[in-house]
């Protein structure tokens, strides 16, 4: 079983669109044969609020047929 794995970050806070990094990542992937057609599965971790549309990317571009919103309870979870 192979799994590629990679994480990515974003500018520093205040200092640019978080979303950006989630574009500029993708398309980094892409354009080094991370999306190949024996891939299961992919999964992104990204902000639950969406200040901008970088974060909806994996969605709006068909990147995704599947997607989970994973919640939680706790009063932390606000801030996440």
């Amino acid at each position: 079983l192979g799994i590629q794995c990679v994480e990515s970050g974003g500018p520093e806070p205040g200092v640019g669109c978080a979303g950006r990094g989630v574009i500029t990542a993708i398309d980094l992937m892409e354009n080094n044969g991370a999306y190949t057609e024996d891939l299961d599965f992919v999964f992104f971790d990204v902000l639950g609020d969406v200040v901008c549309g970088g974060f909806a990317m994996p969605i709006r571009d068909g990147k995704a047929q599947e997607v989970y919103i994973v919640a939680s309870g706790e009063m932390m979870a606000i801030y996440a």
